[in-house]
């Protein structure tokens, strides 16, 4: 019997990267195993990890031996970055650029590079439809990423560029859901006009990654997009209400206006809803619903990601 090839997983106790892990581990015919790359192999979720099946080792971006010594002797790689631990694209980058030479050195086979669009091709940094943000960017952990696909192409490095949508868990752990007003009346908040946004479940990204892996004659050299559905903020806004049993009301406001609000990141989160707004059909064209079902068809529309999910969401 042939031994498995290796896929080593970075961002393993992440949601992409723990999802990917969970996906091949679950996979009993599988020709792949995962190698699960995590800074604390005793936390719980490593720990979890280890426990499904994976193998699981230290890795840390900022120490390029410890990402050459987990690509070791591995088939392919999922690299992924986490902008909101410190919001600097220049570090997204620069750990982009250790991904990438690390993995033609050990002669990663197929890697998929989980990447944004660099919304600068869209909103010139001269337009001043929105505002330039850390001098160089429009949406920093977009253009950060998608400036970075650039150095996997040029090291030769045999690469899938996944580009996620909006994450719907994000109105679980981001506080991105809808709040409850004085009124007491549940609004959710969005800049998105009436247009549609693409977004999925963390979970189903990560399944739509195994897809690719498994057919990498299709993929290698692809952009490659993944949605579980396109919706506009009222149709959010109602499913949520279904879920949750009393009204959302979908409070539509400006770009400007949520720019505004002042969260860490809401100047960035502005910009980025405000992509999704006018350029709606260029990003809903990439991230594909269908496409997303044929990479992996247990993938979940809204309405079955709330009915797993709605329970989690803060209301407060």
């Amino acid at each position: 019997m042939a031994a498995k090839k290796v896929i080593t997983v970075f961002g393993a106790t992440g949601a992409q990267g723990g999802g990917l892990v969970r996906a091949i581990c679950a996979d009993t015919n599988s020709e792949f195993t995962a190698r699960a790359v995590t800074r604390d192999v005793n936390s719980d979720k490593a720990k979890a990890l280890a426990k499904l099946g994976a193998e699981v080792v230290y890795g840390d971006l900022s120490d390029s031996a410890s990402v050459h010594k987990a690509l070791k002797g591995a088939y392919g790689a999922f690299f992924v970055t986490f902008f909101w631990a410190h919001f600097n694209p220049e570090q997204e980058k620069a750990e982009a650029a250790v991904f990438a030479k690390a993995a033609k050195e050990e002669g990663i086979k197929h890697a998929i590079w989980s990447t944004l669009e660099d919304t600068r091709e869209l909103v010139p940094l001269h337009d001043n439809r929105m505002p330039t943000l850390k001098e160089i960017y429009k949406v920093p952990h977009f253009d950060a990423k998608g400036e970075s696909n650039k150095l996997f192409t040029e090291a030769g490095v045999p690469t899938t560029f996944l580009h996620a949508s909006f994450y719907w868990d994000n109105f679980i752990y981001f506080g991105a859901g809808p709040k409850r007003g004085a009124d007491g009346k549940l609004a959710l908040t969005l800049p998105i006009g009436e247009a549609k946004m693409a977004g999925i479940g963390s979970e189903d990204i990560s399944k739509c990654a195994y897809g690719v892996f498994k057919n990498p004659q299709k993929h290698t050299g692809e952009y490659v997009g993944v949605a579980g559905e396109h919706l506009t903020g009222q149709q959010m806004a109602d499913a949520m209400g279904k879920a949750l049993g009393e009204p959302v009301t979908y409070n539509k406001v400006s770009a400007d206006v949520y720019r505004s609000f002042g969260f860490p990141g809401a100047d960035e989160l502005g910009n980025m809803f405000q992509i999704y707004d006018e350029f709606e059909e260029k990003m809903n064209d990439l991230r594909d619903v269908k496409a997303s079902k044929d990479l992996n068809p247990e993938l979940k529309n809204f309405e079955q990601w709330l009915s797993l999910n709605a329970k989690k969401i803060p209301l407060e």
